[in-house]
């Protein structure tokens, strides 16, 4: 933990518009701990972590971020449902309210930086209403040294106001909580939310922006290990397929759990400093890193404690979304700084809930630019309201919320880095075999790793038509064997024994791809259009 004894505890945020603020400087952790509790914002959990309710917000409102539409983003930014444009008069008037809000306040200010590469690295400055949400900033972002701090010129500045609710019909907001970036001022504006994720992919969503159109650098919402060779692994997946789970691996060291950048020099670096895992139904058994984490300078958002404050995972009746947020050193086996070099297999995660994806498959360059865009999963029964069979859920880029540019653009960057490195991607279905969703049953996790570590082993070999099998549906090479998993396993519609009704449901699936992919058409070549299923059922 850094000390920061030396460090004047008091700056002035005139210049923010923050006027006679009592601030509250670069804080360590036990401070602000400290001062949650004692402001009666949170509980210390019998973990020695830190409790806290984010209030009316439990999860991302992404109905609610905004983009401030402006020079530098008008003709760059792929505008619509994800993207929704603000005016700049609306923000700089409502900026002005935010900081008028805070001003006479107690405020807490960190400073820190984004991107562990140094040729890339974003200076961060954080300016909070809440003591948790600052030492959130301290866990999610990288730390800077003394000696960075001293004359430390931030680039990026975060204002996060969760007790500010805004005036929709005067402050051109949706509802009250609004986030909103705006590149040519460079702020990150949140307010009438105290969910911390959106401190986080705020400044995740502005590198998903710089990093391809000023830094020729590929931005991934990814997880990434390394071996002890020194090669690494990307995983992609959105929530619930695995990504975190099956990047923590004990003979490979994490680089990070999250967001990365994909550099021109073929290295990949984390954006964080600490990791935001789920942390519903969370065992030491099945995954004990992440459990262990959660110790003092944790915190735990929206759990329930029992009487001896212990977290009952189980307890879903604030949210299904439990979070932990935890300073990267908090895990054991890590690799510092969070870099890694020569990427050779990066692995699409889906949960694919109708039981028809092969468990791993090999990909093409095509292939992969199309999943890549597709960012495939599925939803199951009970997981949203009237949900009663699987439904496929697709977000481009397996992180559409977070990206300001149009997908194709980040599959075109990724394409193009495949080529140069040479880097093998992999399908991974780690959801149903033997059937759909209430039929069949969830693949082993045992399977899955198995699977993963053929690959990272080079025990899958070459692609060729004695090994691989092409799926006569989605294109894509499955191999006829891998150590330690039953063969049976490797092919779904094997594990159906019942050839009509796989194939029924799989050309449905392939139909959801084809309907989903129309609206990427007209900005993808025609290599990558042909890299989706080619069939549709009659």
């Amino acid at each position: 933990m850094e000390n920061y004894s030396q460090i004047t505890k008091t700056i002035s945020l005139e210049k923010y518009g923050i006027k006679n603020a009592d601030v509250r400087y670069q804080l360590t952790p036990d401070e602000l701990h400290e001062i949650a509790i004692e402001k009666g914002q949170a509980i210390e959990a019998s973990s020695g972590a830190l409790a806290v309710n984010t209030g009316e917000f439990t999860g991302r409102s992404p109905k609610d971020r905004f983009i401030v539409k402006d020079d530098v983003t008008r003709d760059r930014v792929w505008w619509g449902d994800i993207n929704i444009p603000f005016e700049e008069d609306k923000f700089d008037a409502l900026y002005d309210k935010v900081t008028d809000y805070l001003s006479n306040k107690e405020v807490f200010v960190r400073d820190s930086y984004a991107c562990a590469d140094e040729d890339y690295k974003l200076n961060i400055r954080v300016i909070n209403e809440y003591p948790w949400s600052n030492q959130f900033a301290y866990n999610m972002f990288l730390r800077p040294t003394e000696e960075e701090l001293v004359g430390f010129d931030p680039e990026w500045t975060i204002v996060n106001a969760p007790g500010f609710m805004a005036n929709p019909e005067v402050d051109g907001t949706r509802q009250h909580n609004f986030a909103i970036l705006n590149f040519t001022r460079k702020i990150a504006l949140i307010g009438g939310t105290g969910y911390t994720g959106e401190i986080k992919k705020g400044i995740f969503s502005a590198l998903n922006f710089i990093l391809p159109v000023y830094k020729n650098t590929l931005p991934m919402h990814c997880s990434a290990n390394v071996g002890r060779d020194g090669d690494t692994a990307i995983f992609f997946g959105l929530s619930g397929t695995g990504k975190t789970t099956l990047s923590t691996d004990p003979n490979r060291s994490l680089i990070g759990d999250d967001e990365h950048g994909w550099t021109a020099e073929n290295t990949v670096f984390n954006f964080e400093g600490g990791c935001y895992a789920k942390v519903i139904n969370l065992s030491r058994e099945n995954e004990p890193e992440i459990y262990d984490a959660i110790k003092k300078g944790a915190i735990l958002e929206n759990v329930i404690l029992d009487a001896d404050k212990n977290v009952i995972f189980e307890d879903t009746s604030i949210t299904q979304n439990t979070r932990v947020s935890y300073p990267l050193n908090h895990i054991e086996n890590i690799q510092e700084p969070s870099i890694g070099k020569n990427p050779k297999n990066i692995f699409f995660l889906t949960a694919d809930a109708f039981g028809v994806l092969p468990p791993i498959s090999k990909l093409t360059p095509a292939q992969a630019a199309y999943h890549f865009i597709s960012g495939y999963t599925a939803k199951v029964a009970g997981t949203e309201a009237g949900v009663v069979e699987p439904q496929p859920s697709f977000s481009a880029c397996f992180g559409a919320p977070f990206m300001p540019l149009h997908p194709a653009k980040y599959a075109e960057m990724l394409s193009a880095k495949m080529t140069e490195s040479g880097v093998n991607v992999w399908l991974v279905n780690t959801g149903w075999t033997g059937g759909p969703y209430g039929v069949g049953t969830r693949m082993k996790l045992k399977y899955t790793r198995a699977m993963i570590n053929a690959v990272l082993n080079g025990d899958l070999g070459l692609y060729n038509y004695d090994d691989y099998h092409i799926h006569s549906v989605f294109g894509v090479a499955q191999p006829r064997s891998c150590p330690g998993v039953p063969t049976s396993v490797l092919s779904p519609r094997a594990t159906w024994n019942d050839d009509e009704k796989y194939y029924t449901t799989a050309f449905k699936l392939s139909n959801a791809f084809r309907e989903n992919f129309k609206k990427f058409e007209m900005h993808c070549s025609e290599e990558i259009r042909r890299g989706g299923p080619q069939r549709y059922a009659f």
